[in-house]
């Protein structure tokens, strides 16, 4: 079977794994914003250390309502955008497409599902260094694994194949059970997004200082341990999982993750699915976050003094 795939939201993460997936001869339709005009005339470009890449021709739009309908529809918005959604998504739909939100936190396929009660609906983690560095233009640096895990697949021998497309375009894939997937990915996530905000700094320089790398494992276990109280019965992460991801961490190339990009633009925080969510189900869970909520709370106050 041939997918026909929809990318909303083609910046840093939707570009690149969209354009891995185009430039090994898949069909894909990518949704532009400010980069419409310039992709159509000049086309995608990728610098990657897995090999540079460049899609002359791009199957591009600024408006869904010109794509075709889509077998699986990649969300790869900022979290903080998914109000859009219910007007974006709609003209891409057939029965039986597939949405996979390619997004970090917690809580996005739920809220998604009450807003599209029939929807198939996947999670994607992008273990992944990029950014978007000019029009058109998308430098990936390190890393790129990307893992998937059904939220309302009762079949996933569609999921299976998305995965195999990706493998084929030299992507490293795998399906995993999205609850824990995504806390895994938490235990990145809430430390380095938010330290390199509150610190504005990048990760290397947090890796290099006893102190804040001290405090990166200390609110890592406190992400892990909120994740074993609330999936108690359905999976555990172990505590040595926070020293792979700072192991990885200190061997990356300085980088400074999407939230810190964000500040740095003045643009809205990603703070509600990757702090407040983890931290409420966490709460629920009879767990308290005491370091997480410290941060979220420090986050809303930076975000608060230049979004006014």
């Amino acid at each position: 079977m041939t997918l026909k795939y929809g990318v909303i939201g083609s910046g840093a993460i939707g570009g690149y794994y969209g354009g891995k997936l185009a430039h090994s001869g898949k069909e894909v339709h990518f949704l532009f914003h400010s980069d419409y005009n310039y992709v159509k005339e000049n086309g995608l470009r990728v610098d990657s250390v897995k090999g540079n890449f460049h899609l002359d021709s791009v199957l591009a739009y600024n408006n869904t309502s010109e794509m075709p309908k889509c077998d699986v529809v990649f969300v790869c918005l900022k979290s903080t955008n998914n109000k859009l959604l219910k007007e974006l998504l709609p003209p891409l739909l057939h029965k039986d497409t597939l949405v996979i939100l390619i997004q970090n936190g917690l809580g996005l396929e739920a809220d998604l599902q009450q807003d599209f009660p029939n929807l198939r609906i996947a999670g994607g983690l992008a273990f992944i260094c990029s950014s978007k560095i000019r029009e058109g233009h998308i430098a990936h640096f390190d890393e790129g694994k990307l893992n998937l895990g059904s939220y309302s697949c009762d079949d996933e021998s569609l999921l299976k194949l998305v995965c195999s497309d990706f493998q084929q375009a030299g992507v490293e894939t795998r399906i995993l059970q999205l609850e824990m997937a995504r806390w895994m990915k938490l235990v990145w996530n809430i430390p380095y997004n938010g330290m390199t905000v509150v610190l504005n700094t990048t990760t290397d320089k947090l890796m290099s200082n006893t102190h804040t790398e001290n405090l990166l494992r200390k609110m890592m276990l406190e992400v892990i341990n909120g994740a074993n109280q609330v999936g108690k019965d359905r999976f555990t992460i172990p505590e040595t999982y926070a020293d792979g991801i700072l192991d990885m961490t200190r061997h990356m190339v300085p980088y400074s993750p999407s939230m810190k990009l964000d500040y740095d633009y003045h643009r809205p925080l990603e703070i509600d699915y990757i702090y407040s969510r983890p931290i409420l189900e966490a709460g629920k869970a009879g767990y308290d976050m005491v370091c997480v909520s410290m941060l979220e709370k420090q986050l809303r106050f930076i975000e608060s003094q230049y979004l006014k």
